[in-house]
């Protein structure tokens, strides 16, 4: 596992000293090059939570993995340029049934920096922020055209956002995830590794996905669909632009690889099926 040739799967060329500015720049270059996807589930593989076969097919096979995979092999990065890491447990808030996943449902990073304190994230989809949030304000976090906010609640914190709008404090705040400040490792989170591969109510197991950020928006593919989004600017105007393309079955290994540069060993089944409401509600 070799620091320069992850960074320069980011794109960056140099080792980072930590500072805040090194931490930005690592969190939205690692959002630009490495994809949030599941593909492996649905391509005859299983994930593993050990380090050396993240980084292999992160690094090495240029892949990108969801929350467990991402942040899992970003935290190792992130120590290894000598940031103080500590990993937490987050629970994803369902558009479905507006409750919230189990515990460990989803893995983000606090990283402790001259006395401040920053969430990571750098393994989630649509919603996710593109640099660091700072944990030591309840106040809105603008980035670009959206505004985030985390809020506390005792000892909970919730992420929350306007989606694609900045209407201000007073806007319609809504929930992505909540999470403790309590330390993890990341052997607290096999189980739930193995639960979003193999349940009905997980979006992992319903829906074969890859999404990346891009300067000025994002692609998604699921399904047998790839969606193109674009982001307000002065070239575009106010509104979030999205267009989307249906894709056939053999049309789908070319989409992955000229667009998010992904090679599978085997062949992916499509997927694009509803998920299951829980049992459980939290």
């Amino acid at each position: 596992m070799d620091v320069e040739k992850y960074l320069s799967r980011i794109g960056l060329v140099a080792p980072v000293e930590p500072s805040l500015e090194a931490l930005r720049s690592v969190h939205t270059c690692h959002l630009l090059s490495v994809p949030f996807e599941d593909l492996t589930v649905h391509s005859g593989g299983r994930v593993q939570l050990d380090l050396p076969l993240l980084y292999d097919k992160i690094v090495n096979k240029r892949r990108g993995g969801f929350c467990f995979e991402n942040n899992g092999l970003f935290s190792w990065l992130l120590v290894k340029l000598g940031f103080q890491v500590t990993l937490l447990s987050g629970q994803v808030k369902s558009l479905k049934t507006g409750r919230y996943g189990p515990p460990f449902d989803h893995l983000i990073l606090m990283v402790s920096l001259e006395g401040r304190r920053w969430l990571c994230d750098v393994g989630f989809g649509v919603p996710g922020f593109s640099l660091p949030l700072s944990l030591e304000t309840s106040g809105p976090q603008e980035q670009g055209h959206r505004v985030y906010r985390i809020r506390k609640d005792m000892d909970m914190h919730f992420l929350e956002w306007q989606q694609e709008e900045n209407r201000g404090a007073d806007g319609d705040w809504r929930e992505i995830y909540k999470f403790t400040l309590e330390p993890r490792c990341l052997e607290d989170f096999a189980e739930m590794c193995q639960y979003h591969q193999s349940s009905p109510c997980s979006i992992f197991f319903c829906k074969s996905l890859c999404t990346i950020l891009k300067p000025g928006g994002r692609l998604t593919y699921i399904g047998h669909k790839l969606i193109t989004t674009t982001f307000p600017s002065e070239g575009t105007g106010s509104v979030t632009e999205t267009t989307t393309r249906e894709l056939k079955e053999d049309e789908i290994p070319v989409v992955l690889a000229e667009e998010f540069e992904i090679v599978l060993n085997s062949p992916l089944i499509p997927k694009d099926e509803t998920i299951t409401p829980p049992p459980v509600m939290y």
